[in-house]
């Protein structure tokens, strides 16, 4: 009796497991960054894969990073715009969900740089 209430519980919370790891309903729009993606590969577009492993820009970026972060009235598609750093010069992409949210986001990237010439803007406001 006792092996069968064992086996019944474990069988339970398995059922009741596996019911959370459901995929939504076809009615839920999908993901689709397919135009940001040929956008970024885009030949003399500034990727991820660039950011230079200087200190320097391991630094810049680690100090844009933080600020962002920083600033919980962000989004967290603002939290998760990329921080490129070249040679002293910061490119951001990415979406945000607001115009003031990319603001923001361009403002603490210049505060980090000194030098509004030196950041690319190339977030962009999701609809």
């Amino acid at each position: 009796m006792k092996y069968q209430k064992a086996v019944i519980t474990v069988l339970f919370c398995a059922v009741t497991a596996a019911g959370y790891g459901q995929t939504p309903p076809a009615s839920d729009p999908k993901a689709d960054n397919t135009k940001v993606n040929k956008r970024d590969r885009s030949s003399g577009a500034a990727t991820a894969d660039q950011q230079k492993g200087n200190a320097s820009d391991r630094e810049l970026t680690k100090k844009i990073r933080q600020a962002v972060m920083a600033d919980k009235s962000l989004s967290t598609y603002a939290h998760n715009v990329k921080i490129i750093s070249q040679h002293g010069m910061v490119t951001l992409k990415g979406p945000v969900k607001s115009e003031e949210e990319k603001k923001t986001i361009v403002a603490l990237a210049v505060d980090a740089t000194g030098d509004a010439s030196k950041v690319t803007d190339q977030i962009s406001v999701k609809q």
